[in-house]
């Protein structure tokens, strides 16, 4: 009885929105593969996204990235997304992530969709564009958790097959150079939805996602204003400039309008917004800038400590520091870190 309790014990511990939507992927695509094997057909376009005829089946738009074309594919979907689910489902709440889902797979197919029917409107070729691409898959979901992590852990490593090291901020862009490689071959569907995930999941997490930071007197803020997940951090320097003032005019284009939501001000002044993940995420963060900021401080201490004599053979009196003003960010940083030392030091004594 003890060995039957195990599975059933660790399915009833796994949350409800990670058990649903692995069950529904396990589902959907035994579906696909039944019928493929049956009928001896891959066209399903009652499952998959066929930019044609999707319209005639609209859930498909969701339904499609439930559906994996092979075993090869449903297995690594089994191993890599129930763990990213469980992970940001215990991090973020049931709601949260159920939203993040539906974002972050519908955004990326809407897209497809019509960037589908606009190569049919240049080109012409129907059998190719419209009927002849089944976008499926959770490629568009993978990299949007890949998006999630690097705006939780961006500097933690992970190690890969056992070989070398890469920090998490790094692995975004390193899928996304294998979707243009792959796009550049030929193979468009469906490994440019990895390009369309990775942007609708950067928008989404830097303007829409809801964070309820309730230790900080109970005030909901939207994304993640920090300078660490902006859009220029994803390409390198060279590109900061344009990347920078297109995403400016973008940005200000969206608030005339009213189509991203106000963060709080206070974080849009420090530079960091309320990272999700409640107090301990919040608290890991403010304390890497304080370290920053006190490593900057006792640096510029020091080099400005003479440690030689004067002209007249006696030794010269050290001058003060020169206290530099240290951006907001810092500031605030450290006022938080000296009244944590503070608060440590009187409970140990």
């Amino acid at each position: 009885m003890a060995v039957l309790s195990t599975p059933l014990h660790y399915l009833t511990s796994v949350p409800p929105v990670t058990r649903y939507f692995t069950l529904a992927t396990i589902a959907l695509s035994s579906l696909y593969l039944w019928i493929w094997w049956s009928a001896e057909t891959t066209y399903i376009p009652y499952l998959t996204l066929v930019p044609g005829s999707s319209l005639f089946h609209p859930w498909t738009f969701v339904s499609s990235a439930l559906v994996e074309a092979s075993f090869w594919e449903l297995a690594i979907s089994l191993i890599v997304i129930p763990a990213s689910l469980r992970y940001f489902e215990r991090l973020w709440g049931s709601l949260e992530i159920l939203k993040f889902i539906l974002v972050c797979v519908t955004g990326p197919n809407l897209i497809a969709f019509a960037f589908n029917w606009i190569e049919y409107a240049a080109i012409g070729n129907a059998d190719l564009f419209l009927y002849g691409m089944q976008y499926h898959g959770q490629m568009a979901l993978f990299t949007s958790f890949l998006v999630a992590f690097t705006q939780i852990i961006p500097e933690h490593q992970v190690q890969i097959f056992g070989l070398f090291r890469v920090r998490v901020k790094r692995l975004p862009m390193a899928y996304m150079t294998f979707s243009v490689i792959m796009t550049l071959l030929g193979l468009q569907c469906p490994y440019i939805t990895i390009q369309f995930g990775w942007f609708v999941s950067w928008v989404y997490l830097r303007f829409y996602k809801r964070n309820v930071t309730d230790t900080v007197s109970g005030v909901v803020t939207y994304g993640d204003r920090s300078e660490t997940f902006a859009l220029t951090s994803w390409f390198p320097p060279f590109l900061h400039t344009p990347v920078s003032a297109l995403g400016s005019a973008i940005y200000k284009i969206a608030t005339r309008f009213r189509l991203v939501p106000s963060s709080f001000p206070q974080d849009i002044e420090s530079g960091y917004s309320q990272v999700p993940g409640g107090a301990r995420a919040e608290a890991e963060r403010r304390r890497a800038l304080a370290l920053k900021a006190l490593d900057q401080r006792l640096a510029h201490s020091s080099s400005n400590l003479p440690g030689q004599s004067g002209p007249s053979g006696q030794p010269s009196r050290p001058s003060p520091p020169v206290s530099t003003p240290l951006p907001v960010e810092q500031r605030g940083s450290v006022s938080e870190a000296d009244v944590a030392d503070s608060e440590s030091s009187a409970g140990e004594e």
